[in-house]
């Protein structure tokens, strides 16, 4: 079950309601080594604890409802292999449409309906010269993304 806590004393009243959590306010006075906070199977712990410090950190640290909806539209659309294996291709050089459908193996339409969405979200960039417009990723941001979850998977 989700619930969203606006604030402290919201969250504090919601698990006030039940009785089977602990609520810690002050970590420092507890022995987080003892068996009953151990962790079994290292997924689920023992003893259901609040954390009141980090819990509140993590409130304060929340990303907007917008923020977050553009972040997961990004992940989205990075999530499919062929749209992926365009940005990959801008990282380094700027091409246009008709050298992306070459390199992929794909129509003109399907790179240019591709490359909409990455405009719409701020991915990639044109820049036209005479009749030919060619693309780039939008910012060293858009790069630094791929090159993080590159280095991830090849570790």
């Amino acid at each position: 079950m989700f619930i969203k806590f606006n604030t402290l004393n919201n969250l504090l009243d919601k698990f006030q309601q039940r009785p089977y959590l602990n609520i810690c306010s002050n970590i420092q006075g507890m022995n987080m080594s003892s068996a009953k906070a151990k962790c079994v199977d290292g997924e689920a712990c023992r003893v259901r604890v609040i954390h009141l410090d980090r819990v509140e950190r993590a409130l304060r640290e929340t990303v907007s409802g917008k923020e977050l909806n553009r972040l997961s539209s990004i992940y989205k659309v990075l999530g499919d292999p062929s749209r992926l294996k365009i940005v990959m291709a801008l990282r380094n050089v700027e091409m246009c449409v008709c050298d992306l459908a070459a390199f992929l193996g794909l129509t003109e339409s399907a790179i240019s309906h591709q490359l909409r969405r990455f405009k719409d979200l701020a991915l990639v960039k044109s820049r036209r010269d005479g009749q030919v417009i060619y693309y780039a990723l939008d910012d060293e941001h858009v790069a630094e993304l791929l090159n993080v979850g590159l280095a991830h998977v090849t570790e």
